[in-house]
């Protein structure tokens, strides 16, 4: 969990330090107090762009200096920082215990899920947007899958752009679907063993009150040497397409509401909403027992648009967590959560 948390120049925020303890962390106030904006601090804390995924010279505090900072401690004393140089708005800098690393290692320390309001159409939205959600879901259960996806793609862009030239040297292809073949092989297993192992959990749900949701790895799947073989037969269909049409960026993650038996496309918004808090909640459960460590949950508008039933029945099922995150424009929205809470008001 994070004992301290130091923001400087983070979007609307010159400077705020916050010191939350374990357990409910809520933050209140007006739309435009900066709720958001500090989740997603916590956010940039984690591999990858962020819960906005907005990049790195936007999250900048607009007429500032030109980089941005974000400091924390956790709860056994290791002090990770992240943020960039005024002098490169678009290079992201990360320290651990004050030493450099690399921001895909960040996994290793911290575990970070989020759902915000934009994610409420999750299930509809492109499957690009699915992916990436189930990364996230996988980065929390193996730390290392972030270094495999980031290899996989940089990879894949290396060998679209040999395909648009004219004669492409084919040693050189050659040895990029070799990496290709590797990191998507661990990609897909990794994603494969998450969706098994999520969905077993939350078929031994039983009752409640969220519904029940049954996942699906939909695309392709295969070991290295099928992905080795799709991807060099594949080299003139690939070089008309400009793009690579094989792999492991071209799955999609399926759900289904279990007690409806109707895809989670299918369900209402609230259905959907529901469904998809469930999904996070047996996920983290799962990241718990599996890493001894919980992640830290960042839930953005999260009560506003359930039921009082369903919103006391979310906090009921988040009280065990090590740390939750949650914003809200009403403090009357939290009522139902005790005294331990801390309570940050902005704006």
């Amino acid at each position: 969990m994070i004992r301290r948390l130091v923001l400087t120049d983070v979007r609307s925020h010159a400077d705020l330090a916050l010191t939350p303890e374990p357990g409910f962390v809520i933050l209140t106030g007006p739309n435009g107090a900066g709720k958001t904006n500090v989740l997603e601090a916590v956010s940039l804390l984690a591999p990858g762009r962020g819960l906005r995924r907005a990049a790195l010279s936007e999250i900048a505090r607009r007429n500032g200096p030109g980089g941005f900072g974000v400091a924390a401690t956790l709860g056994d004393a290791t002090e990770l920082a992240t943020g960039t140089l005024a002098a490169a708005p678009e290079r992201r800098v990360v320290r651990f215990n004050g030493a450099a690393g690399a921001a895909n290692t960040l996994a290793q320390w911290l575990s970070v899920l989020w759902l915000t309001p934009a994610m409420d159409r999750l299930f509809v939205e492109p499957a690009s947007e699915r992916r990436r959600f189930l990364d996230r879901l996988t980065l929390a259960l193996s730390p290392g899958h972030a270094l495999e996806t980031t290899r996989y793609e940089a990879a894949m862009r290396a060998r679209n752009k040999l395909l648009a030239e004219p004669a492409p040297d084919r040693d050189w292809l050659s040895a990029l679907e070799a990496q290709m073949a590797q990191h998507g092989a661990a990609i897909a297993a990794a994603r494969s063993e998450t969706v098994a192992t999520l969905s077993e959990r939350l078929a031994q749900e039983t009752g409640g009150d969220f519904p029940r949701a049954h996942l699906v790895l939909e695309g392709w799947a295969g070991d290295a040497a099928a992905l080795l073989h799709a991807l060099a037969s594949g080299r003139g269909r690939d070089a008309a397409a400009g793009r690579t049409l094989t792999g492991p960026h071209r799955a999609d993650l399926a759900v289904r509401h279990v007690d409806k038996q109707i895809p989670a496309a299918q369900a209402s918004t609230g259905e959907q909403k529901a469904l998809l808090l469930g999904i996070v909640l047996a996920h983290a459960a799962l990241v718990g027992e599996r890493r001894g460590q919980p992640p830290i949950l960042l839930l953005d508008e999260v009560a506003a648009h359930l039921d009082p039933a369903r919103r006391a029945a979310l906090f009921d099922r988040l009280a065990g967590h090590a740390q939750v995150w949650m914003t809200g424009t009403e403090p009357a929205l939290f009522a139902a959560i005790d005294d331990r809470a801390t309570r940050i008001a902005l704006g």
